[in-house]
């Protein structure tokens, strides 16, 4: 998915501020005598049980002469240990000295103590936002670098079951975001999937009904929910299913869907049904991977515009 000038733009500057502000501008980093490099040497030394010099020059991406004067400057610092290894005694293994375990600790200290000032001026959800997008940008640097866009890393979101403070705004947050930029539908729209959210999360403690909603560093970045009641007949009613931007392309929607079609067979519904719009084509063919057929297409007006609604239907399967 190609970004827009406009965030590759806002993406850059916001770059600049942070290595300046972050102190890379300078010597010597996060109040020590030691370079960028070198800082970030003594973390991955300390990270890893098992850390040579070779694997350094990979996590770092510096050339070899340069981590090796670095190390070299390490060890004559009182920093590091070299030990060779059993096996093959070319290889030396790198430890933290006593003098190096403190000075990881006040590495760790002066950048926590660096996050939680800057926390200070963000509300709770921005918080969650930084927190998240820093780990999505990152980990999208890395494989670039590595030209491994294909190998992604295991997923660190996780599914959550049930009700969870700030799901009802969460869920109409994401909705709105989304539906507004792509089908332009506004506060009616948004208005409607609150309320509805908010009258489903009353009867969450009904054994028919359940929510699953995914969380990436305590924020909530997608949602699904299995309504049992509202169409009668033994037939759930699939809503809600949204992804946060960051979220789509992860696996993290088809986790969802598993769990909720998996429900739904064990709990003996006939049908589970879903209504959704056209043009939504991946969207369609998730739907489609586990066994929904489109049954009914309708032009409709009731979100402010002009859309070809689809309803998608799927036969349970009994556990």
């Amino acid at each position: 998915m190609s970004a827009a000038t406009s965030e590759v733009d806002s993406i850059r500057a916001a770059s600049r501020v942070l290595v300046r502000e972050l102190g890379f501008m300078q010597p010597t980093l996060a109040a020590t005598s030691y370079s960028a490099s070198a800082v970030h040497a003594l973390l991955e030394i300390d990270a890893h049980e098992d850390m040579t010099s070779a694997r350094l020059v990979q996590l770092l991406g510096l050339e070899k002469s340069s981590v090796s004067r670095m190390l070299a400057k390490l060890i004559a610092a009182g920093e590091l240990d070299e030990e060779s290894d059993g096996s093959d005694a070319r290889v030396k293994r790198l430890r933290l000295t006593e003098q190096g375990r403190k000075t990881v600790e006040h590495i760790h200290a002066f950048g926590q103590s660096q996050v939680k000032s800057a926390f200070e001026h963000l509300n709770r959800s921005q918080q969650q936002a930084v927190a998240q997008g820093l780990s999505a940008y990152a980990g999208a640097l890395k494989a670039h670098r590595l030209n491994a866009v294909e190998q992604r890393p295991p997923s660190p979101v996780t599914v959550s079951v049930g009700y969870r403070p700030g799901m009802v705004g969460r869920i109409a947050e994401m909705h709105a975001a989304f539906y507004s930029e792509h089908w332009g539908f506004g506060q009616f729209f948004e208005s409607q999937v609150a309320t509805g959210v908010a009258e489903f999360a009353g009867r969450l403690d009904e054994a028919c009904n359940r929510a699953w909603l995914a969380m990436l560093n305590g924020r909530i970045v997608g949602s699904l929910a299995i309504d049992g009641q509202d169409l009668g007949d033994n037939k759930a009613h699939l809503r809600w299913f949204i992804l946060d931007d960051g979220c789509r392309g992860s696996g993290v929607g088809r986790h969802l869907m598993a769990e909720a079609m998996a429900f739904c067979d064990i709990r003996g519904f006939k049908e589970v049904h879903l209504w959704t719009f056209k043009g939504l084509h991946a969207a369609r063919k998730l739907y489609e991977s586990f066994g929904f057929e489109l049954v009914h297409e309708v032009q409709g007006e009731q979100w402010g515009g002009s859309v070809a609604e689809q309803q998608f239907v799927r036969v349970c399967r009994p556990a």
